[in-house]
């Protein structure tokens, strides 16, 4: 065994390997530098969602290998309570956050899961760095690699358009970026009125010149020629920008190059390496290969491994009906796979040596379709740290850990001391509970139609928001405080019947048109919802405050 494995490590050692090719790009939307930048622009920008609170990047970080950082954040709440609806049971994911569920006019509408709280992928975000290869995307491969116009029906690129068929995806799903029943048209009429990238304080210096004070429509006019703004450019425009995120600056892209793999790896990578490929120990290479040996360490086929039993997720078999096909999740690449935990499609294990003892006890659930590679290994604890060891360093592009170029980005504002500070104590109403507040967007002068949350309160109660430049303390505005009825008449509009029924079950929201005034930009803001409650102390519950600055 020992002399099989040596041998194998000779004949990757001082000669060059097939390396990694840049992506295929369709012939109808060749790569272009403008076309690049756009995409960019339009992957990093909130403003492309309902909310102006998530961008296509928002789950896709460079710093995490083009997945999304915020499943591994014990203080946001990224779970999904998995097939059974249930939090706190075995088939919960690890997902992403997306946007409350909301009607088109802005108003909030709880959810079964989430309430009035951001909602939660059923499944973890895979990585957008190398996903220019695939000829299908999503964890089932239901983007296929032919881009047809959502508009007409027609197709317009025939092959290699995966990309850009995903990237339809997300920006109408009411759980990722839009609201319930959102439509392409008012896609484009929103970005049509945005400036680019707004919301982000930060912006490449590259892309910050490009963009100078141009609106959309003229990016789009450099783009493609004219400054229509279409779904079918948009989705070409991103795609062409994940084209050029190519994470080929590897150590392991140095042996593919001709240099001997003992000058790259340690003893431990390489004897990781030898697990890797040899069908007798690891066996990975079973299914992380590409056919062209190790270069992208996948074979962009769909498997079932029994990460989680077939009925949890029917994976690949819920597109094509097929009953070989339950259960299968695309195999992903191993490129960056070091920074991109937690891992499988639910997010379950946590790190990299959780996922090889999965392997080496050779799965946790079984069914007819299970790959036949996946068997009990019974690799040795330092068999198991040399793979791992293998699967780390080696397989990490410096420049995607570190976000530099072309894997560099605009900041969001989501991380930004932007976002709406929740302060103070509230109030409680009947019951003992305290109303909650709920306050995600961005507090943008212009905006038509922010939206502002109430839950946990009275059911059928009366509620009011109170809008006021003075800070709240004690649950109620200070003495001398006054409602502002020039935003939008906010204050003075009542929620005559709060949604639900008895303590702590009430909720709804208020949508207001935020003045594009000047004199308000840079000035600070306080609101609170109070409610008209019979069993709170003065008839009045009330909710936190929430403290934003105007921008």
């Amino acid at each position: 065994m020992i002399r099989r494995l040596l041998t194998a490590l000779l004949l990757l050692s001082g000669s060059a390997q097939a390396q990694l090719p840049p992506p295929p790009a369709p012939a109808g939307n060749p790569v272009t530098l403008s076309k690049a930048r756009l995409g960019k622009a339009l992957f990093w920008d909130e403003q492309l969602s309902s909310t102006g609170t998530v961008s296509c990047g928002t789950c896709h970080m460079p710093e995490a290998g083009g997945s999304d950082p915020r499943t591994l954040d014990a203080l946001l709440p990224t779970w999904h309570p998995g097939a059974d609806g249930v939090f706190g049971t075995r088939d919960d994911v690890r997902g992403s956050r997306g946007v409350p569920n909301a009607s088109a006019d802005g108003s909030y509408q709880k959810d079964a899961a989430f309430g009035l709280t951001p909602q939660v992928t059923g499944r973890k975000a895979p990585s957008a760095i190398g996903a220019g290869y695939a000829k299908r995307l999503f964890w089932d491969g239901r983007a296929e690699d032919a881009l047809v116009d959502p508009l007409t029906g027609q197709v317009v690129l025939a092959s290699d358009a995966a990309l850009e068929t995903q990237a339809l995806g997300p920006i109408l799903s009411a759980v990722e970026m839009g609201h319930l029943g959102r439509t392409w048209r008012e896609v484009v009429e929103r970005l049509s009125a945005s400036q680019p990238l707004a919301l982000s304080e930060f912006v490449p210096t590259d892309l910050d010149q490009w963009i100078g004070a141009r609106s959309y429509s003229q990016l789009f006019a450099e783009a493609f020629g004219t400054g229509e703004v279409t779904p079918v450019r948009i989705a070409m425009a991103i795609a062409t920008y994940e084209r050029t995120l190519t994470p080929d600056q590897t150590p392991w892209d140095q042996v593919l190059a001709g240099v001997p793999a003992n000058q790259v790896l340690t003893m431990e990578e390489q004897f990781g390496l030898l697990v890797f490929l040899d069908p007798d120990a690891g066996n990975c290479n079973a299914c992380h290969s590409d056919g062209n040996g190790p270069t992208r360490f996948t074979d962009d086929r769909s498997h079932y491994i029994g990460v989680r039993p077939q009925a949890e997720d029917l994976g690949r078999g819920g597109v094509t009906g097929i009953t070989q096909d339950m259960g299968k999740m695309r195999t992903p690449d191993l490129r960056n796979v070091a920074l991109r935990g937690p891992y499988m499609h639910n997010g379950g294990l946590e790190t990299l040596a959780d996922v090889i003892q999965f392997y080496d006890r050779g799965g946790d659930f079984d069914a007819p379709n299970k790959h036949p590679a996946i068997q009990p290994l019974g690799l040795s604890p330092q068999l198991r740290r040399d793979l791992a060891a293998f699967l780390d360093r080696p397989m990490t592009d410096p420049r995607v850990a570190a976000a530099l170029p072309p894997f560099d980005r605009p900041s969001q504002y989501a991380d930004s001391l932007r976002v709406p500070e929740v302060f103070g104590e509230g109030t409680p109403g009947s019951g003992g509970h305290v109303p909650e507040i709920v306050a995600l967007e961005p507090p943008q002068l212009g905006q038509a139609d922010m939206t502002i949350g109430i839950d946990r309160a009275l059911g059928g109660a009366t509620a009011l928001l109170l809008v006021s430049p003075n800070e709240i303390t004690g649950g109620l505005l200070r003495g001398g405080a006054r409602l502002y009825p020039d935003l939008g008449n906010a204050g003075l509009r009542r929620l005559p019947g709060l949604e639900g029924l008895g303590p702590g079950e009430g909720w709804g929201s208020l949508v207001i048109s935020i003045p594009n005034d000047p004199a308000l930009f840079g000035s600070a803001m306080t609101l609170q919802w109070v409610v008209l409650d019979p069993g709170a102390p003065g008839r009045l519950a009330a909710s936190r405050a929430v403290r934003w600055t105007w921008y």
